[in-house]
């Protein structure tokens, strides 16, 4: 391995030896930048990665709120505010039991490389809470959205730092957010936040862009291999945001989506998924994935086993599009996945597969969509968005879609040129990577050392 790539590996594992998401994003995109970093010796000078890996910023704050039984309740709040360097940090908001600051560095890392990818104004930034959505009362998740607010605002603006939804943050929590920011600040800032609903600043075709985008990119880098998404079988995890509208844009394309899941298991339906179906018991009703078979009888229901590979990943399938959260497609999934003959691999999800699973997958010539490349379809609509809000002025939905289609198609192609100028053998994963960071390395170069 390039010196300066392993003595920045050494470095960065030994400070952050407690973080242990943070450490594998870092590590699978160093090691991949080992071709340009070899080409041009002055990033090394610049300190470029060890500034890279640094957030400008990172904020951590108490979060109290009162449930319905009258309890005082405190949960954790992060803003990571990893980059400005090409625009205001923009990152979404995750809600979830999981969420620490490992976490929230992986996404922010992660996403100054998707954001950079777009070709948009934006830097990177995320954050969230350990604040659990699932069971909880309107009333609740407003009190919570609004006391989150009350310390979060002090650190965001439409040209400081804008977020949006994400893992536990919909339309729902999005809109108790910018009422109380609104309120907080007396002044309609629409730009602050993204993922609104369209009757108060949001954009049309913002709720199916990550899923959208997806298949987008995933069509491009099938048709560069002379294959398309016409007839092939796809599988896909989750069943939230993401996952229906991948879901619905593949049946678009001519493909049969059979599997779904969530974090309790998955269903298989042979005669493809019925998305209306699924967006009623996970949109409307808010419940678990498997009533599908109340009204599909012939359908199956696998159980997920902790420490066993996610049932979905034992479907026959030509297409798997990960979609659900962080090292969800492991070694074990991915040998399962080649064995029944996959092609190729998109992830929705942020980092859904591990380092070694992506190896084994590449190893095996199917093909990869990396997260930061293939789901920054959700990041470009809202950077769309944030641009009507400035505009006060809103785009058709078919307009939206055709923005966004332009973009994906220029992701895949940045991604693939960087994959060609190094010799990476159709390696979409390292050559998203090497496009972004070229950006991101350039402009740290124009902006000198701050």
């Amino acid at each position: 391995m390039n010196a300066y790539i392993q003595r920045v590996l050494d470095e960065i594992n030994e400070r952050y030896n407690t973080q242990p998401e943070f450490l594998q994003a870092v590590k699978e995109v160093l090691i991949s930048l080992e071709p340009i970093i070899n080409a041009h010796p002055e990033y090394e000078k610049a300190a470029i990665l060890e500034r890279m890996l640094e957030p400008e910023r990172a904020i951590l704050f108490r979060v109290p709120w009162i449930n319905d039984k009258g309890e005082v309740v405190v949960n954790r709040g992060y803003r990571v505010q990893f980059s400005s360097l090409i625009g205001p940090y923009k990152g979404g908001l995750r809600f979830h039991p999981s969420v620490n600051l490992s976490i929230m560095k992986f996404l922010g890392f992660e996403q100054i490389f998707k954001n950079a990818l777009t070709g948009l104004p934006i830097g990177g930034g995320k954050g969230g809470s350990d604040f659990d959505p699932k069971g909880k009362s309107d009333n609740e998740i407003m009190r919570f959205c609004q006391s989150f607010m009350t310390e979060l605002y002090r650190h965001i603006g439409q040209d400081t730092d804008v977020p949006a939804g994400d893992i536990g943050v919909g339309a729902r929590e999005v809109g108790y957010l910018f009422g109380q920011y609104k309120r907080i600040r007396n002044a309609y800032e629409g730009g602050v936040l993204t993922g609104k609903d369209v009757c108060y600043g949001g954009s049309l075709a913002r709720k199916e862009a990550t899923g959208y985008g997806l298949l987008f990119y995933v069509r491009e880098m099938l048709k560069n291999h002379n294959q398309s998404l016409e007839g092939k079988i796809v599988t896909i995890s989750g069943s939230g945001n993401v996952a229906i509208y991948a879901c619905e844009k593949a049946y678009a394309m001519g493909a049969k989506v059979v599997a779904m899941s969530d974090s309790n298991g998955c269903v298989y339906d042979a005669e493809g998924i019925d998305l209306d179906c699924i967006k009623q018991i996970k949109e409307v009703q808010r419940g678990r994935i498997k009533e599908y078979l109340n009204s599909h009888p012939n359908a199956q229901y696998f159980e997920n086993t902790n420490g066993q590979v996610s049932p979905v990943w034992n479907i026959k399938t030509d297409i798997a599009l990960p979609c659900a959260t962080q090292n969800e497609l492991t070694l074990d999934a991915a040998k399962v996945l080649v064995s029944n003959g996959v092609i190729a691999v998109g992830e929705g999800a942020n980092m859904p597969c591990t380092y070694e699973a992506t190896q084994y997958l590449l190893d095996n010539n199917v093909l990869v969509g990396a997260a930061k490349a293939a789901n920054a379809g959700g990041v470009a609509t809202s950077a769309i968005e944030m641009s009507q809000n400035s505009m006060r002025y809103y785009y058709t939905f078919d307009e939206v879609e055709k923005k966004l289609e332009q973009i994906m198609i220029h992701i895949f192609n940045d991604c693939k040129a960087a994959s060609d100028n190094y010799g990476l053998n159709n390696n979409y994963v390292a050559g998203a990577n090497i496009a972004a960071f070229k950006k991101l390395a350039d402009a740290m170069l124009a902006q000198g050392i701050v």
